[in-house]
């Protein structure tokens, strides 16, 4: 199991570069993540959906992701509420204090699933969430030590130099948790080093003798990891638009944004400026918005409004300026939301912005599916996945954006062809999709974006290979 000193140390894409790399050796990998908290979810075969760095995990594998790789995933809602999927399905909504009186039962849950990940699989590698020094959240913990006590599973505690005081976190981490935690831990690594690495030797040495554990390795900072697609939206607050030429399109950063990888496909186009707009800035000039999904939507119009960038949409819309809104941004561009039943957050009904002639109402019912088909804008083929709440109706649904391959329509487009929206995630991700898409605005497409994420993967695990003693793993292994 690895387990970090922190949020954000390289957990999610060191696992995802292991497993690659033991897949390469004939064995058997699965990931297994037992708590995940995240509202980037991909959906599984079988009508699921799981925390989408388990779901990249699995791809380093070669399988298919299911939901026993990650069986508990919180998909917050408010800052001190979430909804609770387990085992792919959502069972209700919770707020952090009932959350944690629901830990003991949802722990049988991780404990069926990782039982299942055994039968098939040579090794499991196991992924914890945030600290494994949180102390406070230790008594009902099924994420780090929790499940690693119950599981019997050794551990491997990952600190990042990158942000400064590694020595600091993992010595610090020994001496705060209980010793019985301590001994679970066989060895450490320290990620995300820069500059000469035999500078760090006493560095090494030092959090050995001080901890009693061993040191497994120091991994170098590995800037190709920008190519894979991010869970956290902690990754988000970097964000910068550094390309010059080509199109420019543009995004806001809502506060419960959701599924954005949508957006990473373009973000690695050459010819594309991507910019991720945060709170407090303006819109800036053009050729496509994007109103991406989230988790909130009513609350995050609300969001949406207080930074005045409905004020910059109406203002790119009257400039002939196209707009795209991908499941909850696109139910924003309706005349109104309305959520009787409290779904997403309190219940009620609000004005939307007006930009397509659509109503949407909060359903209990969560569609999770696999999709493909046809874009009606551009006639290029696309596949993806649906995983949203409501349904949406109006005129400008007789003209949709989408035909899905048994039949169904999705997605609205207004009279003028310039405002579009649709539930489908993932439309970037096809090469065809995307194409299509930027000859729209003026410009070609430069990526195969899977052959990107797989020839990443590939040398991800070498990076992790010249860096980590494999062996000493699978030796440490159960």
């Amino acid at each position: 199991m690895f387990q970090g000193t922190g949020s954000d140390v390289g957990k999610s894409i060191i696992v995802a570069g292991l497993c690659r790399a033991f897949a390469a050796r004939g064995l058997k990998v699965r990931p297994f993540k037992p708590q995940n908290m995240s509202n980037n979810a991909a959906v599984t075969a079988d009508g699921g959906e799981i925390g989408r760095a388990q779901a990249l995990q699995a791809r380093a594998c070669g399988v298919a992701p299911c939901v026993d790789m990650n069986p508990v995933l919180l998909k917050p809602q408010s800052d001190v509420g979430a909804q609770v999927v387990v085992h792919g399905r959502v069972v209700g909504a919770a707020s952090a204090r009932d959350y944690y009186e629901m830990t003991p039962r949802l722990l049988g849950a991780a404990l069926d699933s990782f039982a299942r990940l055994k039968g098939e699989a040579d090794l499991v590698l196991i992924e914890g969430a945030g600290s494994a020094a949180e102390v406070n959240l230790r008594q009902r913990d099924i994420a780090n030590m929790g499940f690693a006590r119950v599981a019997g599973t050794p551990v491997v505690l990952i600190g990042d130099i990158d942000r400064g005081g590694v020595i600091a976190q993992l010595v610090g981490a020994k001496a705060v948790i209980a010793p019985e935690d301590a001994e679970m831990i066989v060895g450490f690594l320290v990620n995300k080093f820069r500059g000469d690495p035999s500078l760090f030797d006493d560095g090494l040495r030092f959090i050995a003798e001080r901890t009693g554990w061993r040191a497994l390795g120091l991994i170098p900072f590995f800037a190709p990891a920008h190519r894979l697609p991010p869970e956290d939206a902690v990754v988000l607050d970097a964000a910068r638009a550094d390309k010059r030429g080509g199109v420019t399109i543009a995004a806001p950063m809502l506060s419960r944004i959701a599924n954005f990888d949508d957006l990473d496909p373009l973000r690695l186009e050459p010819n594309v400026r991507l910019v991720m707009v945060p709170p407090g800035e303006p819109l800036p000039l053009a050729d496509l918005v994007i109103l991406p999904g989230t988790k909130a939507t009513i609350a995050d119009l609300a969001f949406l409004r207080a930074q005045g960038w409905d004020i910059d949409l109406f203002a790119h819309v009257r400039r002939g300026g196209r707009v795209l809104g991908i499941c909850g941004g696109y139910q924003m561009l309706g005349r109104a939301l309305a959520d009787p039943a409290g779904c997403e957050g309190p219940a009620g009904e609000v004005q939307g912005l007006g930009l397509l002639d659509v109503e949407t109402v909060m359903t209990g019912e969560k569609a999770l599916r696999v999709v493909a088909g046809i874009c009606l804008a551009n006639g290029a083929p696309f596949s993806g996945y649906e995983m949203h709440v409501g349904r949406t109706r109006g005129a400008d649904c007789a003209r949709p954006l989408l035909r899905l391959g048994d039949g169904r329509e999705d997605g609205a487009i207004s009279r003028d062809g310039r405002v579009m929206g649709a539930y489908a995630h993932g439309l970037f991700a096809d090469d065809a999709q995307r194409a299509a898409w930027l000859t729209t605005l003026g410009t070609s497409s430069g990526l195969s974006y899977d052959a990107t994420v797989e020839r990443t993967l590939d040398e991800l695990a070498a990076h992790l290979a010249r860096h980590i003693d494999l062996d000493a793993l699978l030796g440490l292994a159960r």
